[in-house]
């Protein structure tokens, strides 16, 4: 079965294993784009029932960019594999954060970011 939210791409809800407690997405789930940017699937309240916390595998390409955005009514949780991302964000994107690998991140819901693949 697949489900797809306005703007998000589709996610396979098949990929997600059930165990009575325990949701598994092996490999990381089928690969969906969004706002520029590839994602594999990962799990959410979309696929999985969390209530407020998405965890996704995101490629930002060098030198990409994923726009201004606000995610409404969830958390999110980053850790940057390899490269360096900035993330510009909150009111008028004012403010900036530079990410290297090793880095996680938390961002709060509704907190407006933008982030760019400032590495190699």
């Amino acid at each position: 079965m697949l489900t797809q939210t306005k703007g998000t791409g589709t996610i396979n809800l098949n990929e997600v294993e059930d165990l009575d407690g325990i949701s598994v997405v092996r490999g990381g789930g089928g690969q969906r784009g969004w706002n520029g940017i590839l994602y594999k699937q990962g799990l959410s309240g979309k696929n999985a029932g969390s209530q407020n916390l998405s965890i996704n595998v995101a490629t930002v390409p060098p030198g990409a960019v994923a726009y201004a955005h606000i995610h409404d009514g969830f958390e999110v949780m980053l850790y940057i594999l390899q490269g360096k991302v900035k993330h510009t964000y909150g009111e008028n994107l004012s403010k900036e954060v530079i990410n290297e690998a090793g880095d996680f991140i938390y961002i709060k819901p509704g907190v407006p970011h933008e982030v760019f693949n400032i590495g190699d």
